[in-house]
């Protein structure tokens, strides 16, 4: 398959105007006059995309091998790399020793995803906050929240200003079902469900009405997985956790008692990863609901597949047709809930009630799979089924936007168009996260892609392909905030708020009670 012509772009024109990186590198100030010693360098978003290149730009994190890919290097999937030694490698430039990073945001709050998309019950993946802290606390890096870039500061304006400008601000919206009756009460979006439970304010007047017997939920992915556990959850667990105080009286109350967890193809193709399975199958009070015949014949094809994907189709082979022991039966017997996962199946019509004032049910078309490996994909057979139901959710992905009609943007793949985070034809602007490849992977995921990201702006640095010159950085960009009524909250503002959500969970064992109301938040610092 041909590269994307995008990818490809003329990047090598700059390129060529590099010379090879030495086996030793000097001290980055050796490259630039007086005036330039200070890069300033501008990050649009504060979720783990930004706070990881902002990191990646301040401090050493690792050397990057020329020849090999860059997971290699941070223990992803490959591992690491059989060649790795000092010798083997070209160092290249790791950070900048007097660069300024101003990361802003357009939530009050810090952190993106992190806050308002992993799972309350999952706190040690939020765990990495921590780390995002230590970089925001440093004296070269600064926090401004409650600003909206392509509202009240454009992206021309922030180029002006810095010398670089990377925009990680991820993907803001959901893919759409594009289905009759997708509009009607009781369909949500898993982007705004998860961030109803998760205390994003704009998803607060959500109201999900939970007095149904069965949801469904779409796709078969780790948030279709995290939305179907906390569904399912006794309430007494999430009480420790730093779910909303509303979300939880709403779970509280919640009638539901059956979860599918519906997916346009079979057990090979799940996208949620074995981990999240185990929690499911183990959730206290439940039991799991897989047809045998949807496994049939995988005994043997698992055999040839990737270890992971093997471990994974054998736990749910596992669940769906080996006996239980004893204890794990009577456990099974006497749970009082049910989640099931519904293989080839594809969403039609989503059915209203005789008064069409609410979902009713669920109309989805049976298929089968043609193709083989990666070009498997799911065709209808021309048979239907209807699902009785009163919550749909849909967890088919997230898309991303444009942020300013100065910025390239490709609507099919919903990304930037960029090659390894340079803006294709705008050069001093880059990209990491989400809307540089999509919406995919996890956390580390996003890590390795923004370091790579950061590293390439740090070339680009050195190699005196950014502006000359000083610039004016935050104090330009302050003054224009301020001339337009624009507040900025800083860190120091966040760590009042974040002392407030400790403070107001004492007492209760949760960890935080978060705050959900901006104008709350802004009276509770005097804005």
């Amino acid at each position: 398959m041909a590269p994307r012509c995008w990818r490809w772009w003329h990047w090598s024109a700059w390129l060529r105007t590099r010379s090879p990186p030495a086996r030793s590198t000097p001290s980055f100030c050796q490259h630039f006059s007086t005036q330039e010693k200070t890069p300033q360098i501008c990050v649009v978003g504060s979720g783990p995309a930004g706070f990881y290149t902002a990191q990646h730009l301040l401090k050493v994190s690792y050397f990057l091998l020329a020849p090999y890919p860059i997971i290699h290097l941070l223990g992803g999937p490959a591992g690491p790399s059989p060649s790795f030694h000092p010798t083997n490698c070209h160092a290249l430039p790791q950070h900048h020793t007097q660069a300024r990073v101003d990361i802003y945001e357009k939530q009050l709050v810090p952190f993106g995803l992190v806050r308002f998309g992993v799972a309350p019950d999952h706190p040690e993946v939020k765990n990495v906050i921590n780390t995002f802290t230590q970089t925001a606390r440093s004296d070269r890096c600064a926090f401004w929240g409650n600003v909206e870039v392509g509202r009240d500061v454009t992206v021309p304006e922030l180029r002006e200003a810095y010398h670089a400008v990377v925009l990680s601000y991820g993907a803001e919206d959901h893919q759409a079902l594009d289905i009759p009756g997708e509009e009607l009460p009781g369909v949500f979006s898993a982007r705004a469900f998860v961030g109803w439970y998760n205390g994003l304010p704009e998803n607060q007047g959500l109201s999900p009405d939970l007095s149904c017997d069965t949801a469904v939920i779409l796709g078969q992915g780790n948030v279709a997985l995290d939305m179907a556990r906390i569904l399912l959850t006794p309430p007494e667990h999430l009480e420790r956790t730093d779910i909303t105080k509303a979300a939880l009286g709403v779970l509280r109350q919640s009638q539901v008692k059956t979860v599918w967890i519906v997916g346009r193809r079979g057990p090979l193709q799940v996208a949620f990863t074995i981990k999240e399975l185990r929690e499911m199958i183990q959730l206290p009070g439940t039991r799991p609901i897989l047809d045998p015949e949807d496994f049939l014949g995988l005994q043997d094809r698992i055999k040839e597949i990737p270890r992971p994907r093997k471990r994974l189709t054998e736990l749910l082979l596992q669940t769906a047709t080996e006996k239980p022991r004893v204890e794990e039966a009577a456990r099974l017997a006497s749970a009082s809930r049910a989640w099931g996962l519904r293989f080839f199946r594809s969403p039609q019509q989503v059915l209203p009630s005789p008064d069409g004032r609410r979902v009713a049910g669920i109309r989805l078309a049976v298929t089968r799979l043609e193709g083989v490996g990666e070009a498997t994909r799911a065709v209808p057979t021309g048979d239907v089924e209807d699902l009785p139901c009163g919550l749909v959710l849909s967890s088919i992905g997230y898309k991303s936007h444009p942020i300013d009609p100065s910025v390239p943007f490709d609507f099919k793949l919903g990304v930037i168009p960029n090659m390894e985070g340079r803006v294709v034809d705008v050069p001093g602007l880059y990209c990491s996260g989400w809307v540089k490849r999509g919406p995919t992977g996890v956390i580390g995921t996003t890590m390795n892609d923004s370091f790579l990201t950061g590293q390439m702006l740090l070339q680009d640095l050195k190699a005196g392909l950014l502006p000359s010159g000083p610039r004016p950085g935050s104090v330009a960009i302050q003054a224009l905030l301020s001339s337009r009524g624009v507040r900025p909250v800083s860190f120091s503002d966040w760590e009042k708020l974040d002392a407030e959500e400790v403070a107001r969970a004492q007492g209760s064992g949760k960890p935080r009670e978060k705050l959900v109301d901006p104008q709350e938040m802004l009276r509770l610092l005097g804005h």
